[in-house]
C-alpha cells in the first residue's frame, strides 16, 4: 500500500477537482493507488466538480445572519435560479452566514471552516454539492458588522426563505438606548438601504476620486451653459448637494416617509432616547451585482440543436 501523503492527496485534488476530504477517503479506499483513486471519485461523482468550474454562476442566494451585537451576509453562486429553491442548497448557505459571524470579511478563512456534521470544510462541502447537485457553485463574499453597544440588524429583500434571498442588508447602530426601540430603526434603515443603495455612510467616507470625477463633470457642464470662470465652481460645490443626496446614506431621503434625510430620522430616535446613535455601519449585497453573465443567442442554439447531423 502506497503512502498516502499530502502531496498524493493535493495531486488528486488537482486531477479531479474533489475536495480534500473526498481526495483523502478516495486514496485510503483504493490503497494509496491515484488512477484508483480518480475511478473511485468518478464513480462516486465527485470528480465531475472539475468540469463545471469555468460556467458562469450568478444566480443563487444571499444568506444573513445576526447573534447579539454582530451581524454577517453571504453570497453563494449558482448557474441557475433553480438550485436556489434546493434545501440542501439553501441549508449550505444559511449555515455559512453563521458561520461568517465567527470568520468575518476574510473569505479565506470561511472557506477553511468547518461544515457542521460533515468532517468537510466549507469549501470541500461546496465541492461535493457541485458534484452531487450538478451545477458550478461559488462562495463569492462574506461581510460581518458588530458594535460595542448597540444592535446589528438585518433585512432580506423578498426572502425565499427565513434569511435567504436575492438581496441582503445588514445596519449597525451603536448606542445605550432601548434595544427595542433602535431595533425599529434599524429595521427601517435596513429597509431603506435595500431600496435606496447608497454607497458611502456619510460625506466624509466618499472615495475622493469619485469625489473628483463628480466635480469634473459638473465643471464642464456648468461651462457648457456658459457660465463665467468666477462663479464656475461655486456652482460646482452647490450641485454637489444632489450628487451626496443619490449616494450618501445619511444624506438620502428617508424612504420610509419621502420627507426627511436619513440623518434627520437618526437625530430624532436619539433625542426620543436620550442617548446618542451612530450608524456604524452597513452592507448591502444584491445577488449577482458585477458578475458578467454570459448572453447566449438562443435562436442560434435552437437551430443548431435541430438542424441534421
Amino acid at each position: 500500500m502506497a503512502e498516502i501523503t499530502a502531496a498524493l492527496v493535493k495531486e488528486l485534488r488537482e486531477k479531479t477537482g474533489a475536495g480534500m476530504m473526498d481526495c483523502k477517503r478516495a486514496l485510503g479506499e483504493t490503497q494509496g493507488d491515484l488512477e484508483g483513486a480518480i475511478d473511485w471519485l468518478r464513480k462516486k461523482g465527485l470528480s465531475a466538480a472539475a468540469k463545471k468550474a469555468g460556467r458562469v454562476a450568478a444566480e443563487g442566494l444571499v444568506g444573513v445572519a445576526t447573534r447579539g451585537r454582530q451581524g454577517a451576509v453571504v453570497e453563494v453562486n449558482t448557474e441557475t435560479d433553480f438550485v436556489a429553491r434546493n434545501e440542501t442548497f439553501q441549508h449550505f448557505v444559511r449555515s455559512v452566514s453563521e458561520l461568517a459571524l465567527g470568520t468575518g470579511d476574510d473569505i479565506e478563512a470561511l472557506k477553511a471552516a468547518a461544515f457542521p456534521a460533515t468532517g468537510r470544510t466549507v469549501a470541500d462541502e461546496l465541492t461535493h454539492m457541485i458534484a452531487t447537485i450538478g451545477e458550478n457553485m461559488a462562495l463569492r463574499r462574506a461581510r460581518r458588522l458588530e458594535v460595542r453597544n448597540g444592535v446589528v440588524l438585518s433585512y432580506v429583500h423578498n426572502a425565499l426563505a427565513p434569511g435567504l434571498g436575492k438581496i441582503g442588508v445588514l445596519v449597525a447602530l451603536e448606542s445605550t438606548g432601548d434595544s427595542e426601540k433602535l431595533g425599529t430603526l434599524g429595521k427601517q434603515l435596513a429597509m431603506h438601504v435595500a431600496a435606496a443603495k447608497p454607497d458611502y455612510l456619510d460625506v466624509a467616507s466618499v472615495d475622493p476620486a469619485a469625489l473628483e470625477r463628480e466635480r469634473d463633470v459638473l465643471r464642464e457642464q456648468a461651462r457648457a451653459s456658459g457660465k463665467p470662470e468666477a462663479i464656475i465652481d461655486k456652482m460646482v460645490e452647490g450641485r454637489l448637494r444632489k450628487f451626496y443626496e443619490d449616494v450618501v446614506l445619511l444624506e438620502q431621503t428617508y424612504a420610509i416617509d419621502g420627507e426627511r434625510r436619513v440623518g434627520k430620522v437618526v437625530e430624532a430616535v436619539a433625542k426620543d432616547l436620550g442617548a446618542a446613535v451612530t450608524v456604524a455601519g452597513f452592507v448591502r449585497f444584491a445577488l449577482g451585482e458585477g458578475i458578467s453573465r454570459e448572453q447566449g443567442d438562443f435562436a442560434a442554439e435552437v437551430a443548431a440543436a435541430v438542424k441534421p447531423r
